[in-house]
């Protein structure tokens, strides 16, 4: 029996939901796991340096990241499936845009389109699973994003053999038409919960003690002035840093430590399965340190996840001349980054309610962009003006390194007070369907 004021929707719809969530996510994730596949065939061909072709990863991150806020008011008004096939449409038109480009600015402009794009479709579909899933918020949030960092796992072999027999521009249309028309049937089936609704049997008053929630709901402009969201936001900008430079820079730091074609493990290219199992890993880790955090806490997970590659990167660099211990460490790095898709999600949803998840998380992951900023063309810039990689792993792993310690020694100490004395925050409306 639902409570007075909820609204009862069937379990089979919402975990639907998930699913196809997840479909449209694998679908995007080439636009910025796929990347780095098509620097150095752009650079051999115009001549391009690598700072001014990483600007378009860069462009892409800020468009993807930073109108998610826009985006999530334009869901909550006119629904998920509307919004998700106009990302649908994007993406396509970015990388069969992207085939056509012969100058930067062109393939800044249609690559920044599919940020949009992608923004669209990641902030509905983590928003989605966070609404549908409170009870499990951080295993669902992590598989959703599981998705995006995994779902170009299986196109690695496929774009690499297209590229070199056929050209990068092919590669770009054929996989572009495939993966929007793929997010456009995802959203055929996509849905928001009933206003109100609640998973049978689910009291937010009585989670457990390590990963208590608020039982109220803050609007975006009383988030803003909060501290709680601008430590966040700090400690996300830092951590996401070191894992977009690897994301963006990987095929050219492979060629510059001479590792980008050597064979090892029963002949596999060095760089090919270290972008394989990158991407796994960096799947995988989402929903299992969404997972571990709905049991041990999100600030002890930050902790353990984010030292653990300040290590895996300083050990990429110390070693990434060895081809085996490149995609070793280079996969390491990837698995503990990749958590702060879902730990974020999570920790956002729990400080600050359900009722505008979906806005608010998109105010967060606008950290994503400035982190790519740092990423991209100014880590690409100080390698070209160094020639080194060194200031920019040791800055990344500085980074990771903060994070963990504010994780655990400043962030779990602002939580409580957020959830256990509600009356010490800004007023707030209770969650739908009453508070306790």
């Amino acid at each position: 029996m639902a409570k007075s004021g909820q609204t009862r929707a069937p379990v089979f719809n919402r975990w639907w939901q998930l699913v196809f969530g997840i479909v449209a996510m694998i679908m995007i994730a080439n636009l910025q796991y796929g990347w780095t596949l098509f620097v150095n065939p752009m650079r051999d061909k115009y001549g391009w340096t690598l700072a001014a072709i990483q600007w378009t990863f860069t462009l892409f991150v800020l468009m993807e990241t930073w109108l998610v806020p826009v985006e999530a008011y334009l869901v909550d008004r006119f629904g998920p499936r509307l919004m998700v096939a106009i990302g649908g449409v994007l993406v396509a038109f970015a990388w069969v845009g992207a085939s056509t480009a012969d100058s930067l600015p062109v393939l800044y402009l249609v690559y920044a389109i599919g940020g949009v794009g992608a923004g669209i479709v990641y902030g509905t579909s983590v928003g989605n699973a966070l609404k549908w899933f409170p009870d499990h918020r951080g295993l669902c949030a992590g598989l959703t994003a599981a998705a995006f960092g995994a779902g170009s796992a299986l196109t690695v072999a496929p774009i690499q053999h297209i590229i070199q027999n056929n050209g990068y521009e092919a590669a770009f249309f054929w996989f572009g038409l495939f993966q929007g028309a793929m997010v456009i049937v995802a959203a055929l089936f996509l849905s928001a919960p009933p206003t109100g609704w609640r998973p049978a049997g689910w009291d937010p008053a009585s989670i457990v003690t390590n990963v208590r929630q608020s039982v109220h709901d803050f609007t975006p402009m009383q988030m803003l002035r909060t501290p709680h969201f601008w430590l966040l936001y700090v400690m996300f900008t830092m951590v996401a840093t070191g894992g977009l430079m690897a994301t963006a820079q990987l095929g050219p730091i492979a060629r510059d430590f001479g590792v980008d074609k050597a064979l090892v493990f029963g002949g596999m290219v060095a760089l090919t399965l270290a972008l394989q199992l990158d991407r796994v890993l960096n799947g995988i880790t989402r929903p299992f340190w969404g997972w571990v955090s709905d049991h041990i806490g999100r600030e002890p997970s930050m902790f353990i996840a984010f030292s653990t590659e300040a290590v895996a990167i300083f050990c990429l660099l110390a070693f990434a001349h060895d081809p085996v211990l490149f995609v070793v460490f280079s996969g390491l790095a990837f698995f503990s980054w990749g958590e702060i898709y879902s730990l974020f999600p999570a920790t956002s949803a729990d400080f600050f309610g359900q009722k505008f998840a979906t806005t608010n998380y998109g105010l967060l992951y606008t950290a994503k962009g400035t982190a790519s900023l740092l990423a991209g063309p100014m880590a690409a810039w100080l390698v070209e003006a160094l020639g080194t990689w060194s200031p920019v792993f040791l800055a990344a792993a500085a980074f990771d390194l903060i994070g963990a310690l504010l994780a655990l020694l400043v962030l779990r100490r602002m939580r409580l007070p957020t959830v256990d004395a509600p009356a010490a925050v800004p007023a707030v409306a209770p969650v739908a369907g009453g508070s306790k």
